[in-house]
């Protein structure tokens, strides 16, 4: 089969953000690699198309290497991670099967407000938050227990998270919101710090036949100020935060406990309407699995955390790579006949 492997070139500047934000883009095109080396492995015929900052010209390439399925890596066009749900509607036109969640699910899902207000409605453990909107001058305690976090409304990558995110005062939030405001130019939302155990749940499958894959634990040095997977953790390899941010996977988690994080996992894969392969982020705090956050495009590269979920679970590189593909033809297979 003919398998497109699309992802997005990184752009000389980021729409907005930190220049040091790039570096969470430049790995993209080693990950196509990974996965078109995978695919090949499998018997297939992989082909590498970069989407960039003329979308007509990756379909161009699509129409003319006849891909009969895509394999979508594409977290944002041309340095502006808003237009990942674009990537996607655009290459769902193309009318071959494209794997992973819809466009309406990477918005909402990138959208940590509307997330977190789905979450709730289904009863959903989420920390308390508030929204404070770009330009808003917050004068007054939202109301909400401190120590809180402060992130960008609708950012992913950890991008906008330092040691600073996490504040413990009015003066301190205020701070935090105005650079979030100035520097990433959208809405910041406030939630409260969650001190607790960080778990992500690697999910598979579709519909009722979901998977929840080994559960990983990012476990957090004590020397470091916060114990929080900031952008440098996840990102800046030299840096002490990347250093003190360790994923342990499988997790040592009390049954009750693993119990509790799958059962709120595949929830919210549920109620965010995510395809094929997602990952959840959560805080296990005296029992209770709060959920951060829903990424319905994690990174699938060979070394990123869904990957090693997998490898725990009896999957190697290549055999996740082709689950995938058939979780995805699966799928549109059936929608077909219907």
């Amino acid at each position: 089969m003919i398998v497109a492997v699309c992802y997005n070139l990184v752009a000389p500047a980021p729409q907005r953000g930190e220049p040091v934000d790039r570096i969470a883009e430049q790995d993209a095109a080693q990950a196509a690699a990974a996965v078109a080396d995978a695919l090949a492995a499998l018997g297939h015929r992989p082909v590498i198309i970069a989407f960039g900052a003329d979308p007509a010209a990756c379909l161009e390439e699509l129409r003319a290497a006849a891909a009969e399925l895509i394999v979508n890596l594409c977290e944002g066009v041309w340095g502006d991670s808003h237009r990942e749900l674009h990537a996607a509607a655009l290459l769902e036109l193309t009318g071959a099967p494209v794997t992973g969640s819809g466009p309406l699910c990477l918005g909402l899902t990138q959208d940590k407000l509307r997330t977190k207000e789905l979450l709730q409605a289904k009863g959903l453990p989420t920390p308390a938050f508030a929204l404070v909107r770009s330009g808003e001058h917050l004068v007054a305690d939202p109301g909400l227990r401190y120590p809180l976090i402060v992130k960008p409304r609708s950012e992913d990558a950890s991008q906008g998270i330092t040691e600073a995110s996490v504040v413990d005062n009015l003066n301190a939030l205020q701070e935090q919101l105005a650079y979030v405001h100035r520097t990433y130019r959208q809405d910041a939302l406030v939630e409260e710090f969650i001190a607790g155990r960080e778990i992500n749940a690697a999910i598979l499958g579709n519909g009722k036949d979901l998977v929840v894959l080994p559960l990983a634990e990012i476990r957090f040095d004590p020397a470091l100020a916060r114990p929080i997977v900031s952008y440098a953790g996840k990102w800046l390899e030299s840096s002490t935060a990347y250093r003190g941010t360790v994923p342990v996977c499988p997790a040592e988690l009390a049954e009750a406990d693993a119990m509790a994080v799958r059962a709120a996992a595949l929830e919210a894969f549920r109620t965010l309407e995510c395809r094929d392969y997602a990952r959840v982020d959560v805080r296990l705090h005296e029992g209770i699995p709060y959920l951060l956050e829903v990424n319905a495009n994690p990174d699938i590269s060979p070394g990123a955390g869904l990957a090693r979920s997998a490898a725990a679970g009896g999957l190697d590189y290549p055999a996740l790579i082709g689950r995938i593909l058939e979780l995805t033809l699966h799928r549109t297979e059936k929608r077909h006949a219907a």
